[in-house]
């Protein structure tokens, strides 16, 4: 196929819309201004960086045209409140993370940034400000969550991130998560080394080398002070502490140890310590949780941040939770304003939330489209629903247009599916929704029942997180589940067959990313991966493929009943399959994802067969290295046009994946894990940004190399369905309700221009006889004659015209 790249200016009218839910993912950077009560910074996992200046009443992204949107932490000067520091990379060691490419800085509240440097450090968990010198800066900087590197420990800057300096480190397998200065000593400063890191399928958090340190001159040399601690034979791992700023002396510690974990108290700043409480509740789990803060003016009142928020008025000797929920919201920070202890910000699994009444009330953290969804769906209702599993929050359904102008809070649900993997509407009821492990829900009755093929576990089926539940394209009565094994019904799940063995590797080498880690692995050579996407073919009910989490390829032309392995050479152990997908033209060709993250791997993987699997061609030209491809998808109407998302953007291919381009535009940068073609709509699921839609992707069917060689291009429209704008008479919603974008009302026509036109532009519309039914023109005036006079014209939708300028534009 003959190379298709085309101009960006092409496709830069192509504007993406959320249509959320507004409902928060997981926030591990949180930090208050403390002379601006009202003003906070949120860092969102996938999500960007988000500020409110109201209390938390309305959030607004401030980092959205960054080529990252994984946030590990945020620093704001108390000296100058203008100057902002951000680091990169979630800084919390979980399956689904994302890393960062170094740090950030805002010297306008967050307007601009500059990137500053540490591309490599990956995941940034902490920051410290100087209170009096908005230029001196440390970096706690944690690398490579899967494999070793040496840029990682703590690092300073004198000259407001210029240059950074690293001040500690151990080596290439223990980084830095916190680094603390003393409030009434800036020579003082603390900062926890520790060795956690992943393996593909486990992960260790207590590595050797994890422990406290202190500096008292100002960063340049450091002493470790873990005395009272367990040791490092005990099992010590990470260590969340803070400094009372009422009295410097007094500090507080979470501990995460195999043995003697707990909070620990010390009276000396740090020079011994004695533990005080052991209940898990306050410590546990403690490679996701080690948040500790002290009340600014009473040494004796503590905070815990943990799958609840707990307080103490004793020391730590005892706890009361005031704030936490059943199902665990995960709380991750505490920023506590030193000036009204009253307000306190708190970052948690569920979003950011802020009290300014210690603690009685929050607001609401269902104002932030911050979702964190695995796979996305749609199904053929119109308007058609989105369907995705929710990170930390189960499952939603978003309608693609709301009846009220806008989509709301009354336009999405939940739909009965658990936080991970894959929901699957019947094609044949879209009241039918199955998903999980798998279970299925009834829209009508509400009523959730559990058909997993393996509701009791018997030890020959594994399952993880995020498993494929997937509807035949051919058959819409046969639904297909993926474990170690893919299992098949035709019954809704009142039945199921096994229709392949075991399609996961045997035996393999450990990957040498494992490092150190490798040797304590009690579990080498057995099976351990699951199959991790099915692909039905589009053209024969019995073609199907599969991949799996662990770097194997299975073709089936039977039905299930042989199974051959057409693995790429490529494909060494552990590179995650992370989407197949069925060409709709080729029963011959198919299209893999392949992340290899876990292997510490940041490089995109695509690979293309056009011979059932015999071979295989890697295909990512044009995306860039560091942006790990997570999805692949083909349009159904264009043969070649293909689509990737990656975690940073969305990229597409018209020459079947020859080369790719960027289609991110207006997109904030986050982890594109899933999205499909619905019709002419391209829908995104997102891991950090929620839902996202292009409508109308008529264009890219369109382009070619030639396209916009001619003064005037326009495209051909697709047809449009007509709605009314709002179909209710009530009070509109406030501006301040959170609502996703509606689609436009009219039909999208979308055209290009080579130059600027000095003659006017006009545009007829004709009916199929030929007869004029609408011109518009660029010279039409535009006036306000049509708005109510008792209306502010804000309420109003702005006029629209031609335009007669260069490049691509969209008239509705």
């Amino acid at each position: 196929m003959e190379s298709q790249i085309v101009d960006p200016k092409l496709t830069s009218n192509l504007e993406w819309r959320m249509i959320g839910p507004f409902r928060g993912g997981r926030t591990v950077g949180a930090q208050g201004v403390r002379g601006q009560p009202n003003v906070f910074y949120i860092g969102v996992n996938n999500g960007g960086v988000w500020k409110t200046d109201d209390f938390g009443l309305t959030w607004r992204p401030i980092f959205d045209d960054q080529p990252t949107g994984s946030i590990g932490d945020i620093a704001v000067a108390q000296s100058n409140p203008n100057v902002i520091y951000v680091g990169s990379g979630e800084g919390l060691q979980r399956p689904d993370l994302s890393t960062g490419n170094g740090m950030y800085k805002s010297t306008d509240a967050g307007k601009t940034w500059t990137h500053l440097g540490l591309r490599d450090a990956q995941q940034i968990g902490g920051l410290a400000v100087d209170p009096k010198n908005e230029n001196r800066l440390f970096v706690a900087a944690l690398g490579h969550p899967f494999g070793p590197n040496p840029e990682r420990g703590v690092y300073r800057s004198l000259d407001g991130g210029l240059t950074f300096e690293r001040v500690l480190y151990k080596n290439e397998d223990v980084g830095a998560i916190q680094v603390t200065i003393d409030p009434n000593n800036s020579q003082i400063v603390y900062a926890d080394m520790w060795a956690g890191r992943y393996a593909p399928w486990e992960a260790s958090f207590n590595g050797p080398g994890s422990g406290l340190y202190k500096s008292t001159d100002g960063g340049t040399t450091w002493a470790g002070i873990n005395n009272g601690f367990p040791t490092e034979a005990e099992g010590r791992g990470r260590i969340g502490f803070a400094i009372a700023p009422s009295n410097s002396n007094r500090m507080y510690a979470l501990v995460d140890a195999r043995q003697g974990g707990g909070l620990y108290i010390s009276n000396d700043a740090g020079g011994s310590w004695k533990l005080v409480n052991t209940d898990n509740r306050i410590w546990g789990r403690g490679a996701d949780f080690a948040e500790v803060q002290v009340h600014p003016k009473n040494p004796d009142i503590v905070y815990s941040a943990n799958v609840a928020s707990w307080r103490s008025f004793d020391a730590g000797k005892t706890f009361e939770s005031f704030k936490g929920a059943p199902g665990g919201d995960d709380y991750h920070r505490l920023w506590i304003n030193p000036d009204n202890p009253d307000i306190m910000l708190l970052a948690s699994d569920q979003g950011a939330t802020i009290s300014v009444n210690n603690g009685r009330t929050w607001s609401s953290w269902y104002n932030q489209p911050t979702a964190q969804f695995y796979h996305v769906i749609t199904d053929n209702q119109v308007p058609y629903w989105v369907y995705g599993a929710q990170q930390e929050s189960g499952s939603a359904g978003v309608i693609s247009r709301g009846d009220n102008g806008a989509i709301t809070f009354r336009d999405w649900h939940t739909v009965g599916v658990e936080e991970y993997g894959y929901v699957a509407p019947d094609p044949l009821n879209p009241n039918i929704i199955y998903g999980g492990r798998v279970s299925r829900y009834d829209t009508r009755t509400k009523e959730v029942q559990n058909i997993s093929p393996e509701p009791i576990r018997s030890g020959k089926v594994r399952m993880v997180r995020t498993l494929p539940v997937i509807f035949s394209p051919v058959d819409p009565r046969t639904l297909y589940f993926g474990t170690n094994f893919i299992f098949r019904t035709r019954t809704g799940g009142d039945g199921w067959d096994v229709i392949s063995p075991d399609l996961t590797r045997e035996s393999y080498e450990l990957p040498a990313t494992m490092g150190i880690y490798a040797a304590i692995d009690p579990e080498k050579g057995k099976h351990r991966g699951v199959v991790y996407t099915i692909a039905p073919s589009f053209k024969n009910v019995n073609t199907i493929w599969a991949g799996t989490e662990d770097g194997l390829i299975h073709l089936t032309r039977d039905g299930g009943k042989t199974w051959k392995n057409v693995t790429p050479p490529q494909l060494t152990p552990w590179s995650k399959v992370s989407l197949m997908t069925a060409s709709h033209f080729d029963d011959n060709t198919a299209y893999a994802a392949v992340n290899r993250l876990r292997l510490d791997d940041l490089r995109p993987h695509i690979y293309r067969t056009h011979d059932g699997g015999v071979t295989w061609t890697e295909i990512v030209r044009g995306i860039p290295a560091g942006d790990v491809v997570d999805a692949v998808r083909e349009d159904p109407v264009r043969k070649g046009l293909l689509f990737a998302g990656t975690e940073n953007a969305v990229y597409f291919s018209l020459d079947d994946g020859e080369n790719w381009q960027s289609l991110r535009n207006n997109m904030p940068a986050t982890a594109i894990r899933d999205l499909v073609v619905h019709e002419t709509d391209l829908v995104v699921g997102t891991h950090g940004r929620s839902f996202w839609i292009l409508d109308d992707i008529s264009p890219l069917r369109q382009l070619n190399t030639a396209t916009g060689n001619t003064d005037v291009t326009l495209f051909k429209p697709r047809m449009q369905y007509r709605f009314r704008r709002n179909k209710n008479t009530d009070t509109p919603l406030p501006p301040e309700e959170p609502a996703g974008k509606n689609p436009p009302d009219g039909a999208i026509i979308r055209y290009y221009l080579a130059r600027d036109v000095s003659s006017p532009v006009t545009l007829e519309i004709l009916d199929r006889a030929g007869r004029l039914v609408r011109k518009y023109s660029s010279t039409d005036s535009i006036g306000k004659s049509s708005i109510p006079p008792q209306l502010p014209s804000y309420w109003m939708r702005p006029p629209q015209k031609l335009s007669n300028s260069a490049g691509a534009h969209t008239f509705v």
